[in-house]
């Protein structure tokens, strides 16, 4: 799901405090210039100075909302992702340098078109013993793509680069059989694309490609209770208070358990962002922040002198902005979905309520995210310059808006945002800016994780705050969530042409013709449509004990726990 890259315009806005490096919400800490332990139960030497191994291995978390799934084939959000893959391994991993490296697949071949995969699977273990093997990856992939799974997975278009996964899905192929995945014996899965896919081993890392257990067959409740959650990953769930806290064990049965230092990782759950700073102060837990934690704006500034060896602010290759319903009243409107995006400072938002160094962002593909050639990134390549702030303008298309809609006065408008400190000033801000620069009132309202997530999903909002990170290195990831009959297309967007050059990039080979295809596919988006409101790229801020090391960032702010370790302190 991650490599590292974040430079030129965002590398200018990072900035690291004191000499610990743990990334604001995807978090590293000293994972380069010191040897990793070698012996978690004893005092070894971990390779600076006289730093030692702390006797107990429990890192202390807190996660600012619940995790609503456990279910790979069902994730689709940051909570869940932070614990499937502690829980499980995919064919491949990301490494510490955010390249491909071996998981359960010890190796693989690449044909020479491009279109064959052929992985070699080590001998591991699922957390009861059983093995894991080729048929487990060909059951989760299937159960991903069978139309009769309820709920259907949200995520099933990111296996349609197999071949006929696509018409499996939909139900024009009956046959699982005529799908790009097969078991050619016990330790030997071969993949088929439709087309070369330049970014396909870093999906493999993904968890919507993660394998099930085929115990789960017949149990819809199995991941609800960590007694029925067989997992092959670094941990296994061990213990769970919905909207309290949750437990992870090292699990003795993971291949790769030597290097696994830690013994066990508990989190509280706790959605006040002051609440985790004063915990993190008070020494109950050993990292706050992102990728899974909230810190307050308004503390930033104080945090950032109070306690320069803990606290690192990172730009990474994510965006923060809002969704407009475009199947509901007034949204349903692009000239008023344009007026609301237009009549607001971007500017004042970072400067005054945010304050992390964001970038104001008028495009939808963040900074970080590569481009067609070798080292290049996409937003070098073509500007995010498709609107502007114009509050007269603004005024103009409302009321031309709502003169298409035959409005008198505009409906009831409620701005939704999950819980946390942050999104509500933002929140708070925004509204404010439509109020003075449009003259409308706008509700806001805030709500439990999983009751916004499902809400998004049902279409049961009008304006909703959002955030997206990158699956994958690559612009596809940000513009096929909203082609017509995508899981994460929360904004119902349905346009023909969009659809169309995306199908095009998915099969073109030439990179530059695949980049040409994404900027025209985000200037419908944007400038044409406003289907989302893009407001900043993203920073994140995270507090770190020094003595925590061995955690890795990657570009996009995600973080891997699982090589973490604590040393003496």
């Amino acid at each position: 799901m991650k490599k590292s890259k974040s430079l030129l315009l965002m590398i200018a806005l990072v900035l690291v405090i004191g000499t610990a490096l743990a990334g604001c919400g995807g978090n590293k800490a000293n994972n380069g210039n010191t040897a990793s332990p070698t012996n978690a139960a004893g005092n070894t030497n971990t390779g600076s100075g006289d730093e030692k191994l702390a006797a107990d291995q429990t890192l202390r978390l807190n996660m600012s909302a619940d995790v609503p799934t456990f279910d790979p084939g069902q994730a689709q959000d940051s909570q869940s992702n932070v614990a499937l893959k502690l829980m499980y391994e995919g064919l491949v991993r990301i490494d510490k340098d955010g390249k491909e490296g071996p998981g359960v697949a010890e190796k693989w071949d690449i044909s020479a078109d491009g279109l064959v995969y052929t992985f070699h699977l080590r001998d591991s273990q699922w957390s009861n013993g059983d093995p894991v093997t080729a048929n487990d990856f060909v059951f989760a992939w299937k159960r991903v793509l069978d139309p009769a799974t309820v709920p259907a997975p949200p995520y099933a278009q990111q296996l349609y680069y197999l071949k006929n996964a696509e018409q499996f899905n939909k139900g024009e192929i009956k046959d699982f059989s005529q799908v790009g995945v097969k078991a050619v014996d016990e330790h030997t899965l071969e993949v088929t694309l439709n087309n070369p896919t330049a970014y396909f081993l870093n999906l493999m890392s993904f968890y919507t490609y993660f394998p099930v257990h085929k115990s789960v067959e017949g149990n819809e409740k199995w991941a609800t209770d960590p007694k029925t959650m067989i997992t092959n990953g670094p941990f296994t769930l061990t213990n769970w208070i919905t909207g309290q806290s949750v437990e992870y064990t090292k699990n003795d049965k993971y291949w790769d358990k030597d290097d696994i230092k830690l013994n066990k990782i508990t989190a509280t759950i706790v959605n006040e962002a002051s609440t985790e700073v004063l915990s993190y102060k008070n020494g109950e837990i050993d990292r706050a922040g992102a990728p899974n934690g909230d810190i307050p704006p308004d503390q930033i500034p104080v945090l950032k002198n109070e306690l320069p060896d803990d606290f690192t602010l990172k730009a990474i290759a994510s965006i923060y902005y809002y969704e407009f319903n475009t199947k509901a009243e007034p949204f349903d409107n692009a000239k008023i979905r344009k007026a609301f995006s237009m009549a607001i400072s971007r500017q004042d938002i970072v400067d005054k309520v945010t304050l992390a160094s964001q970038v104001p962002a008028f495009g939808y593909i963040p900074p970080g995210i590569k481009g067609a050639s070798e080292g290049s990134e996409y937003r070098n390549d073509y500007k995010d310059d498709f609107f502007k702030e114009d509050y007269t303008e603004a005024k103009k298309l409302l009321e031309e808006g709502m003169k298409e809609k035959g409005y008198t006065t505009l409906p009831p408008v409620t701005l939704i945002y999950n819980t946390s400190e942050g999104h509500k000033k933002i929140a708070l801000a925004i509204a404010d800016m439509w109020k003075k620069n449009l003259g409308i009132d706008v509700k806001t309202e805030n709500q439990e994780w999983g009751v916004f997530i499902k809400n998004r999903q049902n279409g049961d909002y009008q304006v909703a705050r959002a955030g997206w990170n990158p699956d994958y290195n690559d612009p596809m990831t940000f513009l096929d969530m909203w082609k017509t009959g995508n899981g994460n297309n929360d904004i119902k967007f349905d346009n023909a042409e969009y659809n169309k050059l995306l199908d095009d990039a998915y099969k073109e080979v030439d990179n530059t013709k695949r980049m040409e295809s994404f900027h025209k596919a985000e200037e419908i988006l944007i400038k044409d449509e406003m289907g989302v409101m893009p407001i900043y790229y993203y920073t994140q801020v995270s507090l770190q004990k020094p003595y925590l090391k061995g955690l890795v960032s990657q570009y996009d702010g995600t973080v891997d726990y699982s090589k973490a370790y604590l040393l003496e302190h």
